[in-house]
């Protein structure tokens, strides 16, 4: 198998999804960030030993949901997109909200932080909703009727670079979110449920890095593939950088 400092992080992630798991143990971007090289995602330093750590995963089997979507349909992808990666998003955040609500109205004199984290999590939900709803009714719908051999409704530049632009959005309040709960690490003496709601702010980041990347790294590209484009996927805002601090927030 190959993997080379000059493979973008996203690429191998899609060619080995098991490799998943160190990138996340690193602390590395694969999704909103996985244009990026692994060289110069990774510092020199570390290199070499990641190398080895990625070759070592990229040997295992991957985990139960990452079968090779490269090799799917586009249909069949966004389909399962919307059936797993939507589905658990729309019945996780109202349950998340209420955590972070009852957070926030008990312990807020304790943290500070609450406040902000309690606005930030609205905002990520709210765009996030509006987000799946523009995939679910334009973007996927276009992108089976382009794979079942239809005239495409529409240029698909302008949309796709919309929803990486969004991801970009996501990726960054998610940040800020991590650095909020310092990397959604429970105080001391957190009750019952601020633990809670930081476990499942954490899954939300795990499982938002792993349905970005199926979308940014598989859909996207096969979708401009199939529309006759051969240059790169159109940019999102931020550049994948995942880190704009909000400076990016979506609009629509």
């Amino acid at each position: 198998m190959t993997i080379t400092p000059a493979m973008t992080v996203g690429d191998i992630v899609r060619d080995h999804p098991a490799t998943a798991r160190v990138f996340e143990a690193l602390g590395v971007d694969y999704c909103c960030g996985g244009k990026s090289p692994l060289a110069r995602a990774i510092a020199p330093s570390q290199l070499g030993d990641t190398l080895e750590r990625l070759l070592e995963a990229a040997a295992e089997p991957g985990p139960d949901d990452s079968p090779r979507w490269a090799r799917a349909t586009m249909t069949a992808l966004a389909d399962h997109i919307e059936a797993t990666h939507h589905a658990s998003l729309r019945a996780e955040l109202p349950r998340v909200a209420a955590l972070v609500e009852k957070v926030f109205n008990a312990h807020a004199s304790k943290d500070p932080r609450l406040e902000i984290l309690r606005r930030e999590f609205r905002l990520f939900s709210a765009d996030l909703l509006s987000h799946m709803r523009k995939e679910e009714e334009v973007l996927f719908p276009a992108i089976r009727a382009l794979e079942a051999g239809q005239a495409a409704p529409m240029s698909l530049d302008h949309p796709i670079a919309v929803m990486i632009h969004e991801h970009d959005d996501a990726g960054a309040a998610l940040a800020r979110m991590s650095e909020l709960t310092d990397r959604f690490t429970p105080p001391a003496g957190a009750c019952p449920t601020w633990m809670a709601m930081l476990g499942a702010l954490r899954d939300i980041e795990r499982d938002m890095h792993t349905h970005v990347h199926k979308e940014n790294s598989i859909l996207f590209p096969a979708a401009m593939k199939a529309a006759g484009r051969t240059g790169p996927v159109p940019a999102g805002g931020c550049g994948g950088a995942c880190g704009c601090g909000g400076r990016h927030r979506a609009h629509g």
